[in-house]
């Protein structure tokens, strides 16, 4: 029988480890690390931004790169660490696993082509392609660039080198995202 979050966090809470993530090369960090009390299970989830539409941003984007009848892709609202960062949505407020036969037929086509957009970015080594639900109702999926050759930056922890790291200067980001939405229009 599955745990319920009392008895999840009943179990763990004493018993956290702490891996080596300083033998780790991908880890972005010196020094000694230490888990965090876990918190006990709330009463309930908080709700996401935009639930039910309302107040969503992603309904009303900024910065799009390009789009087509049912999907956008767009662009942080100024350059990160990493050379590209971008994110598909779709243009109906619809959650991950929500989407309907249409959009769902449709998305691992289009997940394959803006890889391939991104990666064609020259200095690109690698695109990871990530899907948090935690932050926002309106699905969204990210392509993270990770710069060819610096094989600290590779593996899970891009999306923390990514805050971790200067901004990308302005012009090569726009550059970047130039070359992303050329490939798409190709």
């Amino acid at each position: 029988m599955p745990e319920t979050p009392e008895e999840f966090w009943e179990r763990a809470r004493g018993d956290l480890r702490t891996p080596p993530l300083e033998e780790w090369d991908t880890w972005p960090f010196d020094g000694a690390v230490t888990a965090r009390e876990l918190e006990p299970p709330v009463d309930e989830e908080p709700p996401r931004h935009g639930v039910g539409g309302v107040g969503c941003a992603h309904c009303d984007p900024a910065n799009v790169l390009w789009s087509n009848a049912n999907w956008m892709l767009r662009s942080l609202d100024r350059p990160s660490g990493l050379p590209v960062v971008v994110l598909l949505e779709p243009r109906r407020h619809v959650d991950f696993p929500d989407l309907d036969d249409e959009l769902a037929a449709e998305l691992g086509p289009l997940l394959l082509r803006i890889y391939r957009a991104v990666s064609q970015v020259p200095g690109v080594g690698n695109v990871h392609v990530g899907r948090w639900g935690e932050g926002s109702e309106h699905c969204h999926i990210w392509f993270i660039a990770r710069p060819a050759r610096m094989t600290q930056l590779r593996s899970s922890f891009a999306a923390i080198w990514d805050d971790v790291l200067p901004p990308t200067p302005e012009e090569v980001w726009r550059e970047n995202l130039e070359l992303v939405r050329a490939a798409l229009d190709g």
